[in-house]
């Protein structure tokens, strides 16, 4: 059974960072990309970023570019994404969603999502920026 458990999030002050882990079990997080997918209070769900299956592309939508950082450890079949310079804009609840094609990329950066799009979900983790 394929189970995806973040955790990491929390309250924060404008300025600070978060490190939000996800945990993935019951398939293997090697073959597949990953993605963190937001849901800020009131609105839809926004993409991201991406990991390639090896960790070695990663992608991110403009808002948090050059402020998030995605990586992965297969090892440990832990994703993460650290968050710095975080701002009342990046509060939201975050997922982590895997990819439902392996070795494939099918949810690009900039394009609407729905929760039909990935494979699986997690509970979600929640990041609230406020002073």
């Amino acid at each position: 059974q394929v189970q995806l458990v973040e955790s990491g999030g929390g309250l924060v002050q404008p300025g600070g960072s978060l490190r939000l882990s996800c945990v993935a079990s019951g398939f293997s997080l090697h073959a597949y990309w990953m993605y963190w997918v937001g849901q800020a209070p009131g609105k839809g769900l926004e993409w991201v970023s991406s990991i390639e299956p090896g960790g070695g592309i990663a992608r991110y939508a403009d808002s948090v570019r050059g402020r998030f950082t995605v990586s992965r450890d297969n090892t440990k079949n832990t994703l993460y994404l650290q968050m710095n310079s975080l701002t009342s804009d990046d509060t939201a609840v975050y997922f982590c969603a895997k990819e439902p094609r392996l070795f494939q990329e099918t949810v690009m950066p900039g394009t609407s999502i729905r929760v039909t799009d990935f494979g699986s979900w997690g509970q979600g983790t929640h990041v609230t920026v406020s002073s």
